[in-house]
């Protein structure tokens, strides 16, 4: 029984071993294949160093030959140099010869343009006092020849110049006397318009004053027509009362009570209107106004409806009641003409009114 368990412990250690040995063989074939790519890298940089030397030495020996040649070229130029300088040397010498003959010869050209000038100039001095003396020998034949012809004519001319200014003398006399009698006239239109304008003015006075008298007397009567009421009243010269009395809120029609209160008002109106003389063109206005809350339903889309809808209720009323009318104007003016600019329930109620105004057309 030992025995067998010896001989398995033998055997169990094999394995181990064939494991471990298989390891480090691996280890070592990985080793080198990591030195063969190695090796293989460095031989192929080596041999790129190389063939980049190989190159260098080539591109050396090119340079090395092009510097002999270059040299070789330098010898040749130094001789081309020392035979221009030569031939500098002898054309140095010429330049000086030729310039000392320029010299001489610019000395004499001066010489000789300043002598042409001064002939120029004497020339044209010359041809200014020939031009000079034939202007002089025109003009003396022209003034011998004008002086011929007034010998001749210088007594009539000066007859008629006479009789000329006479002429103008008189006419100049004419036209003045004229003159003073448009002035006559002229002041005596001034006067006369004047005096019209004047007594356009006194007309104009009188209807005014007329009217002013029958309007006092309108405002009256409305005031007893309409009761007395503390909401309504008289803003400059217009009858101002509220539409409360009038019209329901957010409507235009009239009810019993308003249309009471309007039929003693057409009363008044149609009393006034007989006194009236037709000479006055008068016309009784209707103004509407409401607050600046705004509406908006199908009949009334904005305050500028409503107003205008109440004044024309009341100018169709009055016309029923016997207004004409063509003495009659409705006109709307929505919440832009408030007499209260606050935003108070009374501002508002103030700012809801009709104004009548009895006006001129």
């Amino acid at each position: 029984m030992s025995s067998l368990r010896r001989r398995r412990s033998a055997f169990d250690i094999w394995p181990g071993f064939v494991d471990a040995l298989t390891s480090l063989i691996m280890v070592m074939i990985f080793v080198l294949l990591i030195f063969a790519i190695g090796q293989f890298v460095l031989s192929d940089t080596l041999s790129g160093k190389n063939r980049a030397l190989d190159a260098l030495n080539a591109r050396v020996a090119e340079l090395a030959q092009t510097l002999s040649l270059s040299e070789d070229q330098k010898r040749a130029l130094d001789a081309r140099v020392a035979e221009l300088a030569a031939s500098l040397g002898a054309t140095g010498s010429e330049r000086d010869a030729l310039r000392t003959q320029l010299d001489e010869s610019s000395t004499e050209a001066a010489r000789l343009g300043a002598d042409v000038a001064a002939l120029a100039a004497l020339k044209q001095q010359l041809e200014a006092e020939v031009a000079r003396m034939a202007a002089e020998l025109d003009t003396s034949q022209a003034d011998l020849v004008k002086q011929t012809d007034l010998t001749a004519s210088a007594s009539a001319q000066v007859e008629l110049l006479n009789r000329q200014l006479a002429a103008l003398n008189e006419q100049l006399a004419t036209i003045q006397h004229a003159l003073d009698i448009a002035s006559e006239e002229a002041g005596i239109k001034d006067a006369k318009i004047t005096d019209l304008g004047r007594q356009l003015n006194l007309a104009l006075a009188n209807k005014v004053g007329e009217l002013q008298r029958y309007r006092s007397e309108f405002f009256g009567k409305l005031r007893a027509a309409l009761g007395e009421r503390s909401d309504v009243r008289i803003v400059g010269d217009r009858f101002v009362l509220p539409t409360d009395i009038l019209f329901e809120s957010g409507s235009a029609e009239l009810g019993p009570e308003a249309q009471q209160r309007l039929a003693a008002l057409a009363g008044s109106v149609r009393e006034i209107v007989a006194e009236i003389p037709s000479s006055l063109d008068w016309v009784l206005r209707i103004d509407g106004h409401t607050d600046r809350r705004p509406i908006h339903t199908p009949e009334f889309p904005s305050n500028w409806e409503l107003s205008t809808a109440r004044a024309l209720a009341i100018v169709k009323y009055l016309v029923v009641q016997g207004i004409p009318a063509h003495r009659l104007s409705a006109n709307g003016f929505g919440e832009f003409q408030p007499l209260d600019p606050a935003g108070t329930p009374e501002a508002w109620a103030k700012n809801r009114r009709i104004e009548m105004q009895l006006t001129n057309r």
